[in-house]
């Protein structure tokens, strides 16, 4: 009895001081009011959310705005872990690369922010080659965090017969170049080539097993099948496309309607699926009814390049306006869109809004009204609900504030 006592005296000491030390900090906005979606910590119910020095301070009902810089009033708003897009091409700036310097790839701060993204991974636009120009050229220019799957191919993603080379595709180098990025490089990608041997996939596989990072594979792959494909994959290995209809590949869902038998079986052994929408990696044929028969995409890639950004795809928000309206619960479009990319790219330190984590987050909006949205193949559904970023805040810094939720009220003199 004494010795619980203690203990109890002890824990309410530090408690006090903990306390103490988080009034303490200077806040630099103070989040009010808002819904807040954390799943890795089980949040889902109205919370403030205090930030300072770049940091989450305190997850808390009612906290004090003493000495709060900017208290931000999130009523009505979706308050989540910054949204991570893990199919993306940002590699820009040198002719090195057919998605690269402006014509396919983008500067991810140009349209990542507006959606609530905070962090892109980059698909395989660069090899162990030009990794290191990538990363001086773009990754550490940006304010987006940008992590990366390595291309097995030496140069990425080049649109020419080197992409092709088997002679280049050296798992050795690509796992040395993963292990001197460590904490950026985050997969072995591969697509995009249209040769029939194997080669490519197992050195990938190889490169992927001495790091312990997954493979990422991209659906270009019309010589291999995807039951075959699907087959050599390991649990936590990510597909992409996965809800494509291209007819040189098999798709997931059969001419009956039906999700394929050996779809269901990778999806219980843990391989991943990701939407990879792009130009033509997503049909309403294909993703509807493996929606109705619970083959759910874990995350919501977009492809992002130049044109899938001017077709159907839009941005990430659009992409998961599209499962909203397809029939897929608020908050588990919320955690595809967060916590589960975090997990599936091996970077639990993203996705989540615990005290002490980055201050990485996206304030959502729920728009009600009849919008429409659109496949790679200019199909359209119409919906009634679509997501919108109010604010998007990155490591502790406003990075998008569609309505000014940061910014004085100006009194005409």
């Amino acid at each position: 009895m004494v010795l619980d006592t203690a203990i109890k005296n002890t824990i309410n000491i530090l408690s006090y001081f903990i306390l103490v030390a988080i009034q303490a900090q200077e806040v630099d906005f103070l989040i009010k009011n808002g819904h807040v979606f954390d799943p890795k910590n089980n949040r889902d119910t109205i919370l403030d959310i205090s930030i300072g020095d770049g940091k989450i301070l305190e997850v808390a009902p009612n906290i004090v705005t003493e000495n709060a810089k900017t208290v931000v009033d999130a009523t009505g708003l979706y308050v989540c872990p910054g949204l991570i897009d893990i199919h993306t091409h940002v590699f820009v700036g040198t002719k090195a690369n057919k998605f690269a310097d402006g014509n396919n790839s983008l500067s991810p701060d140009n349209f990542s922010f507006k959606a609530g993204i905070t962090t892109v991974v980059d698909a395989g636009t660069s090899g162990w080659r030009n990794f290191p120009l990538f990363k001086t050229q773009v990754i550490d220019q940006s304010k987006t965090r940008i992590l990366a799957f390595l291309n097995i191919a030496a140069s990425g993603m080049t649109g020419d017969a080197a992409q092709h080379d088997l002679n280049e595709m050296d798992a050795e180098k690509t796992a040395e170049i993963i292990q001197k990025y460590a904490d950026i490089i985050v997969g072995v990608k591969i697509g995009h080539f249209d040769g029939a041997t194997w080669i490519p996939f197992e050195r990938a596989l190889e490169a992927g097993s001495k790091t312990d990072r997954p493979l990422f594979v991209e659906c270009h792959l019309p010589q291999y099948s995807l039951k075959d494909q699907l087959g050599r994959m390991r649990p936590g290995d990510i597909i992409t496309h996965s809800f494509e209809n291209i007819s040189e590949r098999t798709p997931v869902v059969d001419k009956e309607g039906n999700v394929l038998l050996y779809v269901l079986e990778a999806k219980e052994k843990g391989i991943l699926f990701d939407v990879g929408h792009g130009g033509a990696g997503f049909w309403f044929n294909q993703a509807v009814p493996s929606m109705e028969q619970g083959l759910w995409p874990n995350t919501f890639g977009t492809d992002l390049h130049r044109f899938s950004m001017n077709a159907g795809m839009k941005d990430m928000l659009n992409v998961m306006s599209k499962y909203l309206n397809m029939g897929m619960p608020l908050k588990e479009v919320l955690l595809r869109g967060s916590w589960n990319p975090a997990q599936a790219i091996g970077r639990e330190d993203l996705g989540h809004l615990s005290v002490g984590a980055e201050a990485d987050m996206a304030l959502l909006g729920l728009k009600k009204g009849k919008f429409g949205f659109v496949d790679a193949r200019n199909n359209r559904i119409t919906g009634d609900r679509k997501l919108e970023a109010e604010l998007t805040i990155r490591a502790g810094k406003v990075v998008w504030d569609l309505n000014g939720l940061t910014a004085k009220s100006f009194k005409q003199q």
